[in-house]
């Protein structure tokens, strides 16, 4: 009885807190999670061989403590994407039957 006298209470106040929140989050995900035009690749490519070329020289040295953090975020981010994939594909967290 408890739960049927304050439950539709509480989900209404829940719903009315969350509408800013969740209309911020759509705003920002119809601008950020649209996938790339045909036009952005080639400057990804552009932008990937800048950053091989710099790597020589040792330009990646000149990074800010903040610039370097960031970098190495996206990367611990894509290596753990990449691993997660793997073990979906495998549908285990042991290697390969053989």
């Amino acid at each position: 009885q408890c739960v049927a006298i304050k439950g539709p209470p509480l989900a209404s106040a829940s719903v009315t807190s969350s509408r800013p929140c969740l209309a911020t989050f759509w705003h920002y995900a119809k601008v950020e999670l649209v996938p790339p035009t045909p036009a952005a690749i080639p400057k990804a490519i552009d932008h990937m061989k800048a950053m091989v070329k710099s790597f020589p020289s040792g330009h990646f040295a000149q990074l800010t403590v903040k610039e370097a953090l960031r970098n190495g975020l996206v990367a611990t981010g894509v290596l753990l994407w990449f691993y997660i994939g793997e073990l979906i594909g495998r549908c285990s967290l042991i290697g390969c039957n053989v």
